[in-house]
């Protein structure tokens, strides 16, 4: 699986992740009982469908070696499988945080992410 995982953040809840000193999660995902996450190759379809248009957004690169067994990869759309943080995550795994600004086009602009 993925070793770098990438979770799109609004700037206001990662502030207030930063600190608090870890990352409890978004509303879906409190609502979901998991932290989602995506791989490098599912994050710009991910901004697409759950942020377009949105901007003031981080994405925050995650060591998800560091995060033992509460990782869990589990299909979701059309049977790909996602990354799922069954804990809170701890800012020592992230290894970046940077906008996501959105470009001329509308489509967020992502940084080079790491396979």
């Amino acid at each position: 699986m993925a070793k770098t995982i990438y979770k799109i953040v609004p700037a206001s809840l990662w502030q207030k992740a930063k600190a608090n000193g870890i990352f409890e999660g978004a509303a879906i995902d409190l609502s979901d009982g998991f932290i989602h996450f995506s791989t490098a190759t599912q994050a710009k379809e991910t901004a697409a469908r759950h942020f377009a248009g949105q901007d003031d957004l981080i994405l925050v690169a995650v060591d998800g070696d560091t995060l033992g067994d509460t990782l869990v990869y589990e299909p979701s759309r059309g049977g790909d499988l996602f990354p799922h943080l069954y804990a809170v995550l701890p800012l020592s795994a992230v290894l970046w945080e940077k906008p996501l600004p959105l470009g001329s086009d509308g489509a967020h602009q992502f940084p080079e992410m790491p396979l």
